[in-house]
């Protein structure tokens, strides 16, 4: 009998002994690694020159036009730190994708060429970024904040009250904020204060 007692005694011990296992909640999901987003903390020279040829393009194209735009639709005053770490990818995949969505529409031959590399590139960042909100969402499904939601509100709102012109013009004005700023505190996560 003692014999038996024994093993189940030492089996108990050694169970109590062992360290508890990680929280679930402090590791990060199996899928996180299909995230990538680190990796526009800044972008190279190249592809920047050619989002500067881009810009310059599509401004000299709108001033031709004579475009008049009342306001923008992208404020200038609109900073991604106002929002909570895990929201900012959300918001800025969709000012990526109002951007692409305006870009891809420009029918003018030619800007054909000169909006290749960025619309690539626009598109690139875009499903790195829906990748890495879904895989969040997933992870911990929260209703957004007024805030974010406001903002969404706003985007989506403009899309059927500006005309084409003025979308145009906020977007491209808007480009370097979009890749310098917004771009580079969604990589850098919670380190962008």
């Amino acid at each position: 009998m003692l014999l038996l007692l024994l093993p189940l005694l030492l089996a108990a011990v050694l169970t109590r002994t062992q360290a508890d296992p990680v929280p679930r909640a402090t590791r990060l999901p199996v899928e996180a690694k299909d995230c990538h987003i680190a990796q526009f903390k800044s972008l190279s020279p190249k592809e920047l020159q050619a989002f500067k040829k881009a810009k310059g393009a599509i401004e000299k194209r709108l001033l031709e036009k004579d475009m008049r735009c009342s306001s923008h639709l992208i404020s200038r005053a609109w900073d991604l730190k106002q929002l909570q770490v895990q929201e900012r990818p959300k918001a800025l995949q969709a000012e990526v994708a109002l951007t692409l969505k305006v870009w891809e529409n420009i029918n003018d031959s030619a800007l054909t060429t000169i909006l290749g590399q960025p619309l690539h590139t626009l598109s690139h960042i875009h499903s790195q970024l829906q990748t890495c909100t879904q895989l969040q969402a997933t992870a911990e499904p929260k209703p957004p904040s007024r805030r974010l939601s406001r903002w969404l509100h706003r985007l989506q709102e403009a899309q059927s009250k500006e005309t084409p012109g003025c979308l145009e013009d906020s977007v491209t004005s808007n480009l370097f904020q979009l890749l310098l700023r917004d771009l580079k505190c969604v990589a850098s996560g919670d380190q962008c204060v």
